[in-house]
């Protein structure tokens, strides 16, 4: 199963808002999961999220954006992303459907 269709299950309802911003490339490797979990850390959320996931309104107001400056159809800011697929979605580089600051 794809990052785009994992993201797409843990959807909550139909469509929903848009953030219209420019989406750079980051690499599919481990840095930008390990910077992500860095970042968790820091604001000390890292065991909240990996335990309840993330809303993307939460994910937002760190700085993350839709690649392509659009949420996938059937994704709200009020989505949860769970932490596995969180985690999966930095590993996917240019296939993912978020673009994140320290990911650059």
């Amino acid at each position: 199963m794809s990052t785009r269709s994992r993201i797409a299950a843990v959807a909550v309802a139909a469509v929903g808002a848009t953030v219209l911003v420019a989406a750079p490339a980051q690499a599919a490797d481990g840095r930008c999961q390990a910077a992500g979990i860095a970042t968790l850390k820091s604001i000390g959320a890292f065991k909240a999220v990996q335990a309840n996931g993330v809303s993307v309104a939460t994910a937002v107001s760190l700085g993350v954006t839709p690649r392509g400056g659009v949420l996938p159809e059937g994704i709200t800011l009020d989505t949860v992303i769970d932490y596995k697929t969180l985690v999966a979605d930095h590993r996917a580089g240019a296939n993912s459907i978020f673009v994140y600051p320290w990911c650059g």
